[in-house]
């Protein structure tokens, strides 16, 4: 009997899945959040040369790196939320790496989200999508589809006198992606799991606040959720093993059945 892995290795070796990267390059020039000045700022990704197949070093080339733990494409854990630092295995290098792979659903706002910067997702859009596609699988990811990822520069951020301004949840939207759906996390294109003035939301930022009180992970700035099928394909996101850390930087993958893409 051929076991589920040789499967899997055939269908990935035969094309019949295919594997979809969801993750923007890193570069100094990539946005990051901006956090009122009186709060400390995330770091923008930058990359310093030792060296290139020189004095420096005559057969190699190598960088040092740095930037946030929520810096480009990254993952939230519960420790990031003060509403989750209490939370067992709520850090990055605690997680069960089981976590980081698993049945992913896309819901599409994009058309809502063209017409209107600050689209929030609600409860009966989600509802309207599973009258389509299906009820959410328990433990599944959820990801906003906005096609935010096609901007870049200021666009992507959208900052105006008031702040930023990009689609996202509502708190009533969260509430029963967790308590009714079950879900494992929620992922959007955006800089940030909630909306640009999710601060105006009761709770503020509840995308961050309830997912990881209720012990659940979100991810951020993914790219290019449009190849995806609404449901169907599967998530690997796994994060950095950093201790004690509160998010990290990562390489989103999904796999899909060709002929559902």
């Amino acid at each position: 009997m051929t076991s589920p892995l040789a499967n899997l290795a055939s269908a990935l070796a035969s094309g019949e899945i295919e594997v979809i990267d969801l993750t923007h390059t890193l570069d100094p020039d990539f946005p990051v959040i901006v956090l009122p000045p009186e709060f400390g700022q995330c770091a923008r990704f930058r990359m310093e040369e030792i060296s290139a197949y020189d004095h420096r070093g005559p057969a190699w080339k190598w960088h040092n790196i740095s930037m946030s733990e929520h810096t480009g494409t990254h993952f939230d854990a519960p420790s990031h939320w003060v509403s989750g630092r209490d939370l067992p295995q709520s850090a990055v290098d605690e997680i069960p790496v089981e976590r980081f792979v698993g049945p992913v659903v896309v819901i599409d706002c994009s058309a809502q989200s063209a017409e209107d910067p600050d689209f929030l997702l609600r409860p009966e859009h989600i509802t309207a999508w599973e009258g389509e596609h299906g009820p959410i699988p328990p433990d599944a990811w959820v990801l906003m589809r906005t096609d935010w990822s096609k901007k870049s520069g200021a666009a992507y951020l959208n900052m105006h006198d008031d702040g930023p301004h990009s689609p996202g949840p509502t708190p009533e939207a969260i509430r029963f992606l967790i308590e009714q759906r079950a879900i494992r996390g929620f992922g959007t294109e955006t800089v940030g799991t909630d909306a640009g003035q999710g601060m105006h939301l009761s709770p503020p930022y509840p995308a961050h606040f309830l997912l990881h009180g209720a012990g659940k992970y979100g991810l951020q700035c993914l790219h290019g959720l449009d190849r995806l099928p609404p449901t169907g394909a599967v998530l690997m996101a796994a994060p950095l093993k950093i201790r004690n850390g509160t998010g990290s930087p990562l390489r989103v993958l999904a796999m899909i059945e060709k002929d559902t893409a």
